[in-house]
Protein backbone atom coordinates (compact mmCIF):
# COMPACT_ATOMS: atom_id res chain seq x y z
CA UNK A 1 0.00 0.00 0.00
CA UNK A 2 2.90 2.38 0.67
CA UNK A 3 4.00 1.99 -2.96
CA UNK A 4 0.46 2.92 -4.06
CA UNK A 5 0.43 5.99 -1.78
CA UNK A 6 3.82 7.10 -3.13
CA UNK A 7 2.61 6.62 -6.70
CA UNK A 8 -0.57 8.62 -6.03
CA UNK A 9 1.48 11.46 -4.57
CA UNK A 10 3.94 11.55 -7.47
CA UNK A 11 1.25 11.27 -10.15
CA UNK A 12 -0.85 14.03 -8.60
CA UNK A 13 1.90 16.49 -7.63
CA UNK A 14 3.40 16.55 -11.12
CA UNK A 15 2.11 19.41 -13.27
CA UNK A 16 -1.03 18.71 -15.23
CA UNK A 17 -3.91 20.86 -16.45
CA UNK A 18 -5.70 20.53 -13.09
CA UNK A 19 -2.94 21.70 -10.75
CA UNK A 20 -1.49 24.25 -13.17
CA UNK A 21 -4.89 25.81 -13.81
CA UNK A 22 -5.48 25.82 -10.02
CA UNK A 23 -2.27 27.79 -9.47
CA UNK A 24 -3.18 30.02 -12.41
CA UNK A 25 -6.66 30.74 -11.04
CA UNK A 26 -5.12 31.50 -7.64
CA UNK A 27 -2.57 33.88 -9.16
CA UNK A 28 -5.07 35.57 -11.45
CA UNK A 29 -8.29 35.65 -9.40
CA UNK A 30 -7.42 34.93 -5.74
CA UNK A 31 -8.14 32.36 -3.04
CA UNK A 32 -11.96 32.33 -2.98
CA UNK A 33 -12.22 31.87 -6.73
CA UNK A 34 -9.55 29.19 -6.48
CA UNK A 35 -11.43 27.26 -3.79
CA UNK A 36 -14.60 27.30 -5.90
CA UNK A 37 -12.61 26.08 -8.86
CA UNK A 38 -10.97 23.29 -6.79
CA UNK A 39 -14.46 22.15 -5.71
CA UNK A 40 -15.33 21.68 -9.37
CA UNK A 41 -12.08 19.86 -10.08
CA UNK A 42 -12.75 17.57 -7.10
CA UNK A 43 -16.20 16.63 -8.39
CA UNK A 44 -14.79 16.21 -11.89
CA UNK A 45 -11.89 13.99 -10.86
CA UNK A 46 -14.25 11.66 -9.01
CA UNK A 47 -16.54 11.51 -12.04
CA UNK A 48 -13.50 10.49 -14.11
CA UNK A 49 -12.52 7.87 -11.53
CA UNK A 50 -16.03 6.42 -11.59
CA UNK A 51 -16.04 6.22 -15.40
CA UNK A 52 -12.67 4.43 -15.28
CA UNK A 53 -13.73 2.01 -12.53
CA UNK A 54 -17.04 1.13 -14.20
CA UNK A 55 -15.37 0.63 -17.58
CA UNK A 56 -17.40 3.40 -19.21
CA UNK A 57 -14.26 5.33 -20.15
CA UNK A 58 -12.75 2.28 -21.89
CA UNK A 59 -16.01 1.67 -23.74
CA UNK A 60 -16.29 5.28 -24.93
CA UNK A 61 -12.62 5.55 -25.93
CA UNK A 62 -12.82 2.26 -27.86
CA UNK A 63 -14.94 4.00 -30.54
CA UNK A 64 -12.38 5.80 -32.76
CA UNK A 65 -14.55 8.72 -33.91
CA UNK A 66 -15.79 9.42 -30.37
CA UNK A 67 -12.22 9.32 -29.08
CA UNK A 68 -11.12 11.77 -31.80
CA UNK A 69 -14.07 14.07 -31.10
CA UNK A 70 -13.32 14.09 -27.36
CA UNK A 71 -9.63 14.79 -28.01
CA UNK A 72 -10.52 17.81 -30.16
CA UNK A 73 -13.12 19.06 -27.66
CA UNK A 74 -10.80 18.58 -24.68
CA UNK A 75 -7.92 20.33 -26.43
CA UNK A 76 -10.13 23.29 -27.36
CA UNK A 77 -11.54 23.63 -23.84
CA UNK A 78 -8.16 23.30 -22.12
CA UNK A 79 -6.71 25.93 -24.47
CA UNK A 80 -9.66 28.22 -23.69
CA UNK A 81 -9.00 27.82 -19.95
CA UNK A 82 -5.31 28.60 -20.51
CA UNK A 83 -6.31 31.69 -22.49
CA UNK A 84 -8.58 32.91 -19.66
CA UNK A 85 -5.69 32.61 -17.22
CA UNK A 86 -3.22 34.27 -19.61
CA UNK A 87 -5.55 37.20 -20.34
CA UNK A 88 -6.72 37.80 -16.77
CA UNK A 89 -4.14 40.56 -16.44
CA UNK A 90 -4.53 41.89 -19.94
CA UNK A 91 -5.22 45.55 -20.55
CA UNK A 92 -6.74 44.79 -23.94
CA UNK A 93 -10.31 45.25 -22.80
CA UNK A 94 -12.13 43.38 -25.53
CA UNK A 95 -10.27 40.15 -24.72
CA UNK A 96 -9.69 40.63 -21.01
CA UNK A 97 -10.82 37.71 -18.84
CA UNK A 98 -12.60 39.37 -15.92
CA UNK A 99 -14.70 36.44 -14.72
CA UNK A 100 -12.99 33.79 -12.62
CA UNK A 101 -13.49 30.13 -13.58
CA UNK A 102 -16.42 28.59 -11.69
CA UNK A 103 -17.24 25.22 -10.11
CA UNK A 104 -18.72 24.16 -13.47
CA UNK A 105 -15.48 25.14 -15.24
CA UNK A 106 -13.56 22.91 -12.81
CA UNK A 107 -15.91 19.98 -13.42
CA UNK A 108 -15.70 20.40 -17.19
CA UNK A 109 -11.93 20.75 -17.23
CA UNK A 110 -11.35 17.64 -15.15
CA UNK A 111 -13.81 15.47 -17.08
CA UNK A 112 -11.96 16.21 -20.33
CA UNK A 113 -8.47 16.35 -18.81
CA UNK A 114 -6.36 13.64 -20.52
CA UNK A 115 -4.07 13.34 -17.50
CA UNK A 116 -7.04 12.58 -15.22
CA UNK A 117 -7.94 9.51 -17.30
CA UNK A 118 -4.33 8.32 -17.53
CA UNK A 119 -3.74 8.69 -13.78
CA UNK A 120 -7.01 7.06 -12.74
CA UNK A 121 -6.58 4.16 -15.17
CA UNK A 122 -3.06 3.58 -13.83
CA UNK A 123 -4.12 3.72 -10.18
CA UNK A 124 -7.32 1.69 -10.37
CA UNK A 125 -6.12 -1.00 -12.80
CA UNK A 126 -2.89 -1.73 -10.96
CA UNK A 127 -1.56 -1.86 -7.40
CA UNK A 128 -3.53 -4.80 -6.01
CA UNK A 129 -3.78 -4.60 -2.21
CA UNK A 130 -4.73 -8.25 -1.74
CA UNK A 131 -8.26 -7.60 -0.49
CA UNK A 132 -10.73 -10.45 -1.07
CA UNK A 133 -13.36 -8.05 -2.41
CA UNK A 134 -12.62 -5.80 -5.39
CA UNK A 135 -15.16 -3.29 -4.11
CA UNK A 136 -13.27 -2.97 -0.79
CA UNK A 137 -10.02 -2.31 -2.63
CA UNK A 138 -11.72 0.22 -4.90
CA UNK A 139 -13.25 2.13 -1.96
CA UNK A 140 -9.88 2.20 -0.15
CA UNK A 141 -8.22 3.53 -3.31
CA UNK A 142 -10.87 6.26 -3.65
CA UNK A 143 -10.27 7.31 -0.03
CA UNK A 144 -6.47 7.37 -0.38
CA UNK A 145 -6.51 9.22 -3.71
CA UNK A 146 -8.90 11.89 -2.42
CA UNK A 147 -6.98 12.26 0.86
CA UNK A 148 -3.87 13.09 -1.17
CA UNK A 149 -5.63 14.97 -4.00
CA UNK A 150 -7.19 17.66 -1.77
CA UNK A 151 -4.03 18.94 0.00
CA UNK A 152 -1.98 18.83 -3.22
CA UNK A 153 -4.48 21.05 -5.03
CA UNK A 154 -4.73 23.40 -2.03
CA UNK A 155 -0.91 23.70 -2.02
CA UNK A 156 -0.90 24.59 -5.73
CA UNK A 157 -3.68 27.11 -5.13
CA UNK A 158 -1.77 28.73 -2.25
CA UNK A 159 1.34 28.92 -4.44
CA UNK A 160 -0.67 30.87 -7.00
CA UNK A 161 -2.37 33.04 -4.37
CA UNK A 162 0.99 33.88 -2.77
CA UNK A 163 2.28 35.04 -6.15
CA UNK A 164 -0.70 37.40 -6.29
CA UNK A 165 -0.13 38.58 -2.69
CA UNK A 166 3.41 39.61 -3.53
CA UNK A 167 1.65 42.33 -5.53
CA UNK A 168 4.03 42.28 -8.47
CA UNK A 169 3.91 45.07 -11.00
CA UNK A 170 1.10 44.65 -13.57
CA UNK A 171 3.59 43.62 -16.24
CA UNK A 172 5.11 40.97 -13.97
CA UNK A 173 1.67 39.64 -12.96
CA UNK A 174 0.77 39.41 -16.64
CA UNK A 175 3.97 37.44 -17.32
CA UNK A 176 3.17 35.07 -14.42
CA UNK A 177 -0.32 34.45 -15.81
CA UNK A 178 1.03 33.88 -19.32
CA UNK A 179 3.71 31.50 -17.97
CA UNK A 180 1.04 29.48 -16.09
CA UNK A 181 -1.06 29.29 -19.25
CA UNK A 182 1.89 28.23 -21.42
CA UNK A 183 2.92 25.56 -18.91
CA UNK A 184 -0.66 24.25 -18.93
CA UNK A 185 -0.72 24.14 -22.75
CA UNK A 186 2.62 22.26 -22.82
CA UNK A 187 1.32 19.63 -20.39
CA UNK A 188 -1.88 19.25 -22.42
CA UNK A 189 0.16 18.73 -25.60
CA UNK A 190 2.32 16.07 -23.91
CA UNK A 191 -0.72 14.24 -22.52
CA UNK A 192 -2.46 14.31 -25.91
CA UNK A 193 0.71 13.14 -27.65
CA UNK A 194 0.97 10.16 -25.28
CA UNK A 195 -2.67 9.28 -25.95
CA UNK A 196 -2.32 9.54 -29.73
CA UNK A 197 0.86 7.44 -29.84
CA UNK A 198 -0.40 4.78 -27.41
Amino acid sequence: MSFFITSVFLLLITPGPGVLSTAGVGAAFGQQAGLRYISGLFIGTNIVALTVVTGLAALVFSVPWIRSLLLVASTAYLMWMALRIALSGSKIEFIRATKAPSVIDGILLQTINPKAYIVNTTLFSGYAFGYDQLITETVVKFLIINAIWIPIHVIWLLAGVNLKRLAPAPGTQRLINVFMAIAMVCVVILALYSQITS
